[in-house]
């Protein structure tokens, strides 16, 4: 039996195997709603067979957005463009659908990849002012932002309550909150970006102060039996930075407030990082936070063969999988591990005809009788 296709619970969410589909930012939101492709997309990506699709970042707020044409949750229109997306998803497919809820912090108001990713001015028609904890920029030749006063970090907060709310009104089967890969709660988090004297900065009691403070929010305003959790950056890649030490620190009081999971990734908050590159290189972290967290634990990471993910699971190195760029490339690579793993997966009816004559078995529920 493949380890990999095995159920999992996070929470009392209960997936059929431990494939995630990683949130994979599009950059194609209308003022923040879901476009035509956003269905595309994400429709697609549900009849991967996967266990759990995680929506991209979605931005609480319109300065909370990396670009112009991110997805957000902040508004009426918003809210409704992400229901009519859902409802096609759950027509058609049996996947969970959860929702990264993010605020990019300094990282804002910056233009798409395909753009080249530049920081826009504030000035700028499309531009507009960023705000972090400190007055310190993410690269030395962009703007300063504004560092966040009592009112600001209320209002950021409040800001995720909010869309939580509205996560909850969609039927979203879980949240993960985003705290890593150098937006605004990984800014809190590491000393590279947080340069406050006040509670908020300092030691690492403080640094986790805001994200823990965050993540209670959130959870108090999300359904109890639904699942709650924080994707982390296990370290910045920089000497002096946010590490694997504070990781499990701040999963464990993470853990002891009811956080369901951790998806541990690294990296994202300094130019100056330097990662070290290599077939699943972040899966050590995520073993030790599982090891020493003992919460379900997602790796990611150039996590791109079928037999190595199954090794990731049956030795205990993480709990669920989470691809990102191998799941654009093959959106049907849960099919093709499961037919090398001799696992079976869901596959939509109108796809059953499409099932290998040499897998007899491969899809659940699957009848190829036909005229």
């Amino acid at each position: 039996m493949s380890r990999l296709f095995e159920s999992l619970a996070i929470g009392q969410l209960e997936l059929s195997n431990r494939i995630v589909i990683a949130p994979m930012c599009q950059y194609s939101a209308e003022a923040g709603s879901a476009s035509d492709w956003h269905m595309i997309h994400l429709g697609h990506l549900a009849l991967s067979g996967a266990g759990l699709l995680i929506i991209e970042a979605t931005a609480v707020s319109p300065e909370g957005r990396i670009t112009p044409s991110d997805l957000g949750l902040y508004s009426d229109d918003n809210e409704a463009a992400l229901a009519r997306v859902l409802k096609a998803v759950r027509a058609h497919s049996p996947i969970k659908v959860a929702i990264q809820l993010a605020h990019a912090g300094r990282k804002a108001s910056s233009r798409a990849p395909w753009e080249g990713g530049a920081q826009i001015p504030s000035q700028a028609p499309d531009g507009w002012k960023t705000v972090a904890p400190s007055p310190v920029p993410h690269a030395k030749e962009e703007e300063p932002p504004i560092a966040l006063d009592r009112a600001g970090l209320d209002k950021v907060r409040d800001d995720f309550v909010a869309a939580a709310a509205r996560a909850a009104r969609l039927g979203i089967d879980g949240i993960e909150i985003h705290a890593a890969h150098g937006y605004l709660l990984h800014q809190f988090l590491s000393p590279i970006a947080n340069h406050r004297t006040d509670e908020y900065g300092g030691s690492l009691e403080n640094r986790m102060r805001f994200p823990i403070e965050l993540f209670e929010a959130v959870r108090a305003a999300f359904p109890a039996d639904k699942p709650v959790w924080a994707r982390i950056s296990a370290t910045d890649w920089v000497p002096g930075g946010w590490d694997i030490d504070g990781t499990v620190a701040l999963s464990n009081a993470l853990k002891a407030r009811g956080c369901a999971a951790i998806h541990v990734t690294t990296g994202g908050v300094s130019p100056e990082q330097a990662i070290k590159l290599g077939p699943g290189y972040q899966v050590p972290y995520a073993q030790r936070v599982k090891a020493e967290v003992g919460l379900p634990t997602i790796a990611v990471g150039l996590i791109t063969e079928p037999e190595q993910a199954e090794a990731i699971i049956a030795n205990h190195e993480a709990d669920a999988v989470s691809l990102a760029r191998a799941m654009l490339f093959d959106p049907r690579w849960p099919w093709h591990a499961a037919a090398k793993l001799g696992a079976r997966v869901h596959a939509p009816k109108q796809y059953w005809r499409s099932q290998p004559r040499e897998f007899k078995d491969l899809f659940v529920g699957a009848s190829t009788g036909q005229r």
